[in-house]
């Protein structure tokens, strides 16, 4: 009795979709926990070693434009935590081992219409995180070139290398904002742990991104192979519907024609 009920317990599970939940989850917590911290480092290195303030009033600079990053990190770790949690419900219900557990239950086209709605919120969010994954990899890119800098400074003696933040759109043209591997500032930064931690935050934030894209790609497939088994239960209901309904219209027949043959005999 109880280990009848586990083994069907545990076959009403759909594995895949679990499967790429956990995946997501780990992800989205890689990306949101990683790019959070990573974003509060390049922060202090700006105000720290480039001697960068933020704008007085109501101007639009990198500061700025980091807190909203953060905001919207906020919004993409609870949205897609919801959306996990949508996705696993409906793996329970398109698992045919459930179906079985509870008995038959009729196949309507509303959850044909919620399973192609999710196959299609799927596809735009993987689209939607490659992008955030090609974004993510710009700040990946620029600390790569920073931490260069500084091994080629400590390999190179009286080597004079600057990297000057106008050349990836961080300050305006007219400001000049650049630090050279002859200031102190330069020398202090490559010593910190701070540009190395931020660095491979960054690359975690990555990671995670990645592994989201990943996971999308594997709903999109889970999803897909429900929605196409929600399709030929349907037409199996309904060629059971037809059947039943024959045989239920011959059943009728042969007993008028019983009927009849009694009353003649009568």
């Amino acid at each position: 009795g109880c280990f009848e009920c586990c083994i069907k317990c545990l076959g009403g599970i759909p594995y895949a979709s679990l499967i790429a939940t956990i995946l997501l989850y780990a992800g989205v917590a890689l990306f949101c926990g990683c790019g959070h911290e990573a974003l509060s480092g390049t922060v202090n290195i700006l105000q720290t070693y480039f001697e960068m303030t933020r704008a007085a009033g109501d101007v639009i600079d990198v500061f700025t434009m980091i807190d909203i990053f953060k905001y919207v990190i906020y919004g993409v770790a609870a949205a897609f935590f919801v959306y996990g949690i949508l996705l696993m419900v409906e793996g329970f219900f398109t698992t045919g081992a459930i179906k079985d557990l509870y008995g038959d239950f009729k196949i309507t086209t509303c959850g044909r219409c919620v399973s192609a709605w999710f196959i299609m919120l799927t596809y735009i969010f993987m689209l939607a995180w490659l992008g955030v994954t090609a974004f993510t990899s710009l700040p990946v890119y620029m600390y790569f070139n920073l931490w260069t800098i500084c091994r080629n400074a400590t390999l190179v003696d009286g080597a004079n290398l600057c990297l000057d933040l106008r050349q990836y759109g961080i300050v305006t043209i007219g400001e000049e904002k650049k630090v050279c591997t002859t200031s102190e500032s330069f020398i202090k930064m490559c010593d910190s742990n701070e540009l190395n931690m931020t660095f491979h935050l960054f690359i975690v934030a990555l990671a995670g991104a990645g592994a989201a894209v990943i996971a999308m790609v594997h709903y999109l497939m889970v999803l897909s192979a429900n929605w196409a088994y929600v399709k030929d239960a349907c037409r199996m209901q309904k060629y059971e519907d037809i059947k039943s309904k024959e045989e239920q219209e011959l059943h009728d027949i042969h007993s008028t024609r019983s009927k009849e043959r009694l009353n003649a005999y009568t």
